[in-house]
């Protein structure tokens, strides 16, 4: 009895001061602000437009001071790269060009049946034309004159490279010309050097590198609209479309130039989340984030609500969830 009594007493005591067999509770500490989820943006080589788009986003005031998310540009080799990184979620968004979109989307690209069907649109950047720069005066008047000639045939991994590729195997001349594979800037330099009797680039003009090298050549542009047209190139691949490119975009070019372009597409992972996509376009595709775009390039006038979804085909390139509402609050997507 005394033992449970003495016991009792013990069990009392530390009670009455205040000590227990469970720790002392501590004040709630202040909540962490969370931090801003950081994405990944593919650009591409230098010189090209994929870089300006990239760096473009990366900077605009809008996306920086959200507070979702920020964006990271990254330099890429270019469509094709920019299709394999962001299907893997190694990239979030990037620029890829509709025909790549679509090709990977079906296990149609060259050498490649892995079907990429984690690539989803976002929204159209701008139309890119094939341009196939010479010397005026060399007597190349078709892509066909190619034959056995040095020739830039775009950056490895780009959307360049696979269409030159493409075209000129359509063409039966791939094989038959001594490729050289490098981006646009290294492409001017070398034709400048007379290293290259010709380079090619799939692009927005004007181009700074074409630019480049009419500082310092006459240069001229081939009608590769004609090539394409009299080869049946438009019926083998319908998803381009056919413009000119104006006399006097680049300098002693006084002609206007018929080609066939592309379409530059902003694209994203399936697994970023709807609500950043949907943010993404309402900064990018609104008025500031439209005038901020034409400050970086020229090329970002074709970038419009209106034309938001230009070349795209939802059946047969989907949507990301988040860009499909977004279009459809801007009536674009019925």
């Amino acid at each position: 009895m005394k033992r449970l009594l003495s016991l009792f007493m013990i069990s009392a005591l530390l009670l009455a001061f205040g000590c227990s067999s469970e720790p002392e509770k501590k004040a709630d500490a202040p909540a962490e602000p969370a931090k801003k989820a950081m994405y990944v943006f593919g650009g591409g080589p230098a010189g090209g437009t994929f870089q300006t788009v990239a760096n473009g986003i990366q900077v605009l005031p809008a996306i920086k001071s959200n507070s979702l998310f920020t964006v990271k540009a990254q330099s890429s080799g270019g469509s094709v790269e920019n299709l394999r990184t962001t299907n893997s979620g190694r990239v979030a968004f990037s620029t890829v060009y509709a025909g790549e979109v679509f090709l990977g989307r079906n296990g149609k690209m060259k050498n490649d049946d892995k079907k990429y069907e984690d690539v989803l649109v976002v929204g159209y950047l701008y139309g890119a034309p094939a341009q196939l720069v010479i010397r005026k005066g060399s007597g190349i008047t078709s892509a066909k004159d190619l034959e056995g000639k040095k020739v830039g045939v775009g950056n490895a991994g780009s959307g360049a490279f696979a269409n030159c590729e493409r075209f000129f195997t359509h063409l039966g001349i791939w094989d038959k010309i001594e490729r050289n594979a490098m981006g646009y800037n290294d492409a001017a330099q070398a034709f400048g050097n007379e290293q290259l009797d010709a380079f090619w680039l799939l692009t927005a003009f004007p181009s700074g590198a074409v630019i480049m090298a009419a500082q310092t050549n006459d240069i001229d542009l081939i009608d590769l609209g004609k090539d394409a047209t009299d080869s049946g190139y438009f019926d083998a691949y319908p998803y381009f479309g056919k413009l000119t490119i104006p006399a006097g975009t680049y300098r002693g070019v006084d002609h206007d130039t018929p080609s066939f372009f592309d379409s530059a597409l902003l694209v994203a992972n399936a697994d970023v989340p709807a609500d950043v996509i949907y943010e993404l376009c309402k900064i990018v595709w609104s008025p500031e984030g439209l005038k901020h775009m034409v400050e970086q390039k020229k090329t970002f006038k074709a970038m419009s609500v209106e034309d938001g979804l230009k070349g795209v085909n939802p059946s047969a390139t989907p949507l990301h969830p988040g860009a499909e509402k977004f279009w459809k609050e801007k009536g674009v997507l019925k």
